[in-house]
């Protein structure tokens, strides 16, 4: 009896179980469709894309992704050639550099012979020229009107200048007589020409100033010769000699000619002195070799 009642009482507690499980599994499914119920409810046909719609809007924004890194990539390509660009232009340019110094030489060269001038004749009127590529005499200071023949008086200045010349182109010029050094030429600069210039005002027919005007410079280039006899000897790049005259009667003036002052200030003789300027940076190292080569034949 006893035994059949704990068979009772276990099967109501095996009964009791089950039916605990099987409520918690209806409250499971009631909270299900509770849930289920809310997102229907929140459910928005309008708000929604189709499909293929979709796969659209995802297609473009992959593309606009993809051209944005070839933008970028782009942009830092440019930025990488600009940078590059940049380094390029402050690098000095090796002709550029050697012109500009070349061009200081011959100012040094022009402002020592204007000084040294100067303290040995003071009453002098002689000036650098605008373009500081030439020393400029008044003529009526060196020659009588109309005359070819340098005044006697005056011959004293041209041999001055004869004398501070031979002094100063060693440095600048090839030759026998060359004596180039980093010392007094650190540039390698060269000389192309030293010109002596003859100039008239406008007064008079065209051919007889133009004869005039190289008469002049004739006489002058002479009496310099006459004075330092290895003027003649100084090469240029071309191995030719670098003194040379030259008249061009009234087409160069440098003031007004319908004044007084004017054509005095015209009727001169000027010192051109004209560098040799190479057109590519290649031949800057031949001009160096080449004053070397002058420096080596004067020392055998």
């Amino acid at each position: 009896m006893r035994g059949a009642f704990r068979r009772h009482q276990k099967e109501e507690e095996e009964e009791s179980a089950f039916v605990s499980m099987t409520d918690m599994t209806v409250s499971f499914l009631f909270i299900v469709m509770i849930l289920l119920a809310f997102f229907a409810s929140r459910f928005n046909p309008k708000e929604s894309v189709p499909k293929a719609q979709y796969d659209n809007v995802v297609h473009q924004r992959d593309d606009l992704v993809a051209a944005l890194a070839r933008a970028n990539a782009k942009v830092a390509s440019l930025e990488a050639e600009i940078k590059w660009l940049i380094a390029k232009l402050q690098e000095k340019n090796p002709l550029e550099e050697y012109l500009a110094q070349t061009a200081n030489e011959r100012r040094q060269i022009l402002q020592r012979l204007r000084d040294q001038l100067k303290v040995d004749f003071p009453d002098l009127q002689v000036v650098i020229s605008e373009e500081n590529d030439a020393l400029r005499f008044q003529g009526d200071g060196l020659f009588q009107s109309s005359q070819s023949v340098l005044r006697p008086d005056r011959k004293a200045i041209v041999e001055s200048i004869a004398d501070r010349l031979e002094a100063i182109l060693p440095c600048y010029t090839l030759g026998s007589q060359s004596r180039w050094t980093d010392g007094c030429n650190s540039g390698g600069a060269i000389i192309e020409a030293v010109q002596i210039e003859g100039h008239t005002d406008s007064t008079g027919d065209d051919l007889s100033n133009l004869r005039l005007s190289t008469e002049r410079a004739i006489s002058t280039f002479f009496a310099m010769t006459a004075r330092e006899p290895g003027l003649v000897a100084h090469l240029n790049f071309k191995r030719q000699p670098v003194l040379s005259v030259a008249g061009y009667g009234r087409m160069r003036p440098v003031a007004s000619n319908d004044t007084h002052a004017g054509r005095a200030t015209n009727r001169r003789i000027d010192l051109r002195i004209i560098m040799y300027t190479p057109s590519r940076s290649e031949e800057i190292e031949n001009i160096r070799k080449a004053l070397h080569s002058g420096l080596i034949v004067e020392g055998r």
